[in-house]
């Protein structure tokens, strides 16, 4: 039988108020990486962020000795063996579509909950050991995926809210070990795609297809050019233009101020946003490939920690 991750082991463990370089060491010795972030926030302390993280006591040990007061960050992904679903308050509530995500099942399998001290929620999952899990934000649902390149503020970190400290608690451990979580899924499910917002054509028609004409059209703009350029992109996606020929009609467009990396990364996001996968710039014809899936006022909502398997 799967046995729970480390960090979920440990933070079984854990007293609720333990000290933090306590709960820093604890999770060390269970082989979690870990690294420190500001007192009472979540900037990292190290030069490289979730990057210096480890779970070498002695330097665990050296942190906190320094930083005392320092909050606990964790990589997500691999790194630590857990990813996160991270439902928010702020600006919009994610609990709504959380609870849609539960009643799919498409959030069966996590292994603990913690909350969060401004009432959001954090799921945590076994990372998938078979293939990446990259971080995410579906901003309209109100609720992000901490995975891989990404990392989470742990228990029993603090925040200070109107002027008294509020701790990241567990709320509730699952009885059983967790199972991987289907976060593609869970993606598509928060963010369906949309249609690519329309800009005026300007006279495009009927040449929207010739990434030429949107070039030579795009040079002549010198406002909102990204946005302009993501539009652009999307027309000839639509229009089944090889990614490959959109691209190097788009390079033509290099300005000092408006690189080809730029150009290169926002025509990428455009073809995703229509064919749902990342486009290879070597591959035959990346356009026509794919399915059509994407890429403070804290409220009230509040979720029972049982029943949510």
């Amino acid at each position: 039988m799967a046995a729970r991750t480390a960090f979920t082991t440990a933070l079984a463990g854990l007293a609720p108020d333990a000290p933090l370089p306590v709960a820093a060491r604890m999770f060390a010795e269970a082989g979690v990486p870990v690294f420190p972030c500001a007192p009472g926030g979540k900037n990292p302390l190290t030069g490289h962020g979730f990057h210096d993280a480890t779970a070498d006591l002695r330097q665990v040990e050296s942190w906190w000795r320094r930083f005392p007061a320092a909050n606990i960050g964790m990589p997500t992904g691999a790194a630590s063996g857990v990813v996160v679903v991270d439902v928010d308050v702020h600006g919009v509530n994610g609990y709504e579509a959380f609870r849609r995500a539960r009643q799919t099942g498409l959030m069966h399998g996590w292994e603990a909950l913690v909350r969060s001290p401004t009432g959001g929620l954090h799921i945590y999952y076994p990372a998938d050991p078979t293939s990446e899990q990259p971080s995410w934000q579906a901003g309209r649902a109100g609720i992000d995926f901490r995975g891989d390149r990404g990392y989470i503020i742990v228990p029993p970190s603090r925040r200070i809210i109107d002027g008294q400290t509020a701790l990241y608690r567990l709320a509730s451990l699952s009885p059983t070990p967790g199972r991987a979580l289907d976060a593609a899924a869970l993606r598509r499910f928060l963010d369906p795609p949309r249609p690519p917002r329309r800009l005026p054509e300007r006279g495009l028609s009927p040449g929207r297809g010739d990434p030429l004409k949107l070039a030579k059209w795009l040079a002549g703009e010198r406002t909102d050019r990204n946005h302009k350029l993501f539009w652009a992109s999307c027309v000839l996606a639509e229009e089944g233009v090889p990614y490959r020929e959109a691209l190097d009609a788009m390079l033509t467009v290099a300005q000092p101020d408006f690189g080809q990396r730029e150009i290169a990364r926002t025509v990428a996001s455009g073809y995703k946003r229509i064919h749902g996968d990342t486009p290879h710039p070597r591959g035959a014809d990346t356009a026509r490939s794919g399915t059509a899936h994407e890429v403070d006022v804290v409220a009230e909502a509040r979720v029972p920690a049982r029943g949510l398997r």
